[in-house]
């Protein structure tokens, strides 16, 4: 009887274990759920920041490419996410947030600063390696919003910019392979520290 009642406990012990770690807030699989959880406000601060990001990139391409047709990219790039950028403030605006040139995310202004010094050959290479990058994590993120969003006008945004960003990675896609830029840059130097 007492073994009976020892094994008893031992089961009901891990039971318990079991439903304790499920309903766990800090658990993995609730913070896997959590993360797969679509947030209107969080798109909306990405979307602006890669925007910008975008922008600031089509600009310095616009001034440091060697090659004719990765500046038509890039002054579309520059054209485009500008349009998309006033478009994307109506939808913040029923968010309650303001977008302005401090939405860029530090890890986008990172990547700014890592090509500003960059000319040429190697700068062609980088920025349309980074353009087709930014614009397959976009168009995953716009697809996603699309389905997701919460607010209509975010949803709307969404579904409207998609397009035009299928279109870039199509044309930073055919780019990339026409001049050859597919291979990895340099890195950055590191430290000495």
């Amino acid at each position: 009887m007492k073994r009976a009642f020892g094994w008893l406990a031992l089961v009901a012990g891990m039971s318990l274990t079991g439903v304790a770690t499920s309903q766990d807030p800090k658990s993995k699989d609730s913070k896997d759920a959590t993360r797969r959880d679509f947030d209107d406000r969080d798109f909306v601060l990405k979307a602006a920041s890669s925007g910008m990001h975008e922008i600031a990139l089509g600009k310095l391409a616009l001034k440091r490419s060697s090659d004719e047709k990765v500046k038509a990219f890039a002054e579309r790039m520059v054209r485009d996410h500008g349009k998309a950028n006033e478009k994307l403030n109506l939808a913040a605006t029923e968010l309650g947030i303001q977008i302005g040139e401090k939405s860029v995310t530090p890890d986008h202004q990172k990547h700014i600063e890592h090509v500003r010094e960059m000319k040429g050959e190697n700068f062609d290479r980088e920025y349309i390696r980074h353009m087709v990058k930014d614009h397959e994590e976009d168009v995953a993120l716009f697809r996603r919003a699309s389905a997701e969003a919460k607010v209509k006008a975010v949803a709307a945004f969404a579904k409207d910019t998609l397009p035009a960003l299928q279109e870039h990675l199509k044309l930073a896609k055919e780019l990339q392979s026409s001049s050859g830029t597919k291979a990895e840059p340099k890195s950055p130097p590191k430290s000495d520290r």
